[in-house]
């Protein structure tokens, strides 16, 4: 099990929840887009959202957008440590840095200990595309994770522990193996992610594929999908993912739909779509299915706890895996929404 660290309210490591993470892609010195984002993705289920500072216009705006976030912050830094601590004083939860390229370890012993007098974390963060040439000769993902640990190495020589340590590269595979070996050499908390995943379709892919399988491995305490475009899009990624390996602890509606063929006679596709809407603000778990036959429909979805299978004109409504009613296929997604509340589903 990891150790548990603290960024803001929300706990990571240990026997916590998984974290979801996002970042924003506003200019960090504009602070109404940027706090509207942030609160657009605490609206989608984020726990965490990271902000990039680059300069001090950024640092200077973060105080504003910390005070304003209903999520902890956590200012993204690179090269130098005067904008760490700037950021930690402006409210930021967590440092992300790279202890290795901010000016040696003096200057890693001022920031450790700048940092720890507030208990504000440090995320060790290694990108598979910018590592030091003196790894260059190593496989990708040992090259990753004996990056990771000398950065680990220089905080732990300023007497700091409390830190994240996260590795990702575009490269899959090499994601999933460097967490293994870092998983089997320490106990610090990792945070999760394949990146420069690319846009929606392919990004989800790659991601489902390298977050779920550590996370099934039992290795992972926060993640984070990264996609080309609204940051928003990630968080929901994110929650799919979790969902579909059952670790999302809050309550949640799941619609399975069938994939349809030539024995479709209902829209299935609207009418999952129509009914997933309209059970959106639910606050409890419901699991229902909109299938499009009666010859498989039933038996596959016998674990939900209502759906309809499709008929020509009349369609079957069952709950537990045994028909309940019939309705006219006009009346369907009223009629099954009735039920629910009926039944207290």
């Amino acid at each position: 099990m990891t150790k548990t660290v603290s960024i803001g309210k929300v706990k990571i490591g240990g026997d916590n929840p998984i974290a979801i993470q996002s970042m924003t892609n506003t200019r960090t010195r504009d602070i109404d887009a940027t706090v509207a984002q942030i609160e657009a993705l605490s609206a989608a289920g984020c726990d965490i959202v990271r902000c990039s500072v680059p300069d001090t216009a950024s640092a200077e705006a973060l105080k504003s957008i910390c005070a304003r976030s209903p999520l902890p912050v956590v200012a993204d830094i690179h090269f130098d440590y005067k904008l760490a601590m700037f950021a930690a004083d402006s409210g930021a939860a967590k440092i992300r840095i790279n202890p290795g390229n901010i000016g040696g370890q003096d200057k890693v012993n001022y920031l450790a200990s700048y940092l720890k007098e507030r208990s504000i974390p440090i995320r060790i963060g290694v990108n598979g595309g910018s590592l030091d040439s003196k790894y260059k000769a190593l496989p990708l993902d040992k090259a990753m994770c004996e990056s990771a640990l000398e950065h680990v190495s220089l905080l732990e020589k300023a007497g700091f522990y409390d830190i994240v340590i996260s590795v990702k590269s575009s490269d899959v595979a090499a994601t999933v193996s460097c967490n293994r070996l870092l998983s089997a050499a320490c106990d610090y908390p990792l945070h999760l992610g394949v990146t420069e995943a690319g846009l929606y379709t392919a990004g989800l892919v790659k991601s489902a594929i390298g977050i779920g399988t550590l996370l099934m491995e039992g290795i992972g305490d926060t993640i984070r999908v990264s996609l080309t475009d609204n940051p928003v899009q990630e968080v929901y990624a994110a929650k799919e993912i979790l969902k579909a390996i059952n670790r999302y602890d809050k309550p949640y509606v799941e619609v399975i739909s069938c994939p349809t063929c030539a024995r479709t006679e209902i829209d299935v596709k609207g009418l999952a779509e129509r009914i997933r809407d309209r059970l959106s603000d639910t606050k409890r778990n419901i699991k229902v299915a909109v299938m499009g036959c009666v010859v498989n429909g039933i038996g596959e979805s016998s674990r939900c706890d209502i759906g309809v299978a499709g008929g020509k004109h009349k369609s079957a409504i069952f709950k537990d895996g045994k028909i309940i009613e019939t309705v006219d296929n006009v009346a369907i997604e009223d009629r099954l929404l009735q039920l629910i509340d009926e039944y207290g589903i």
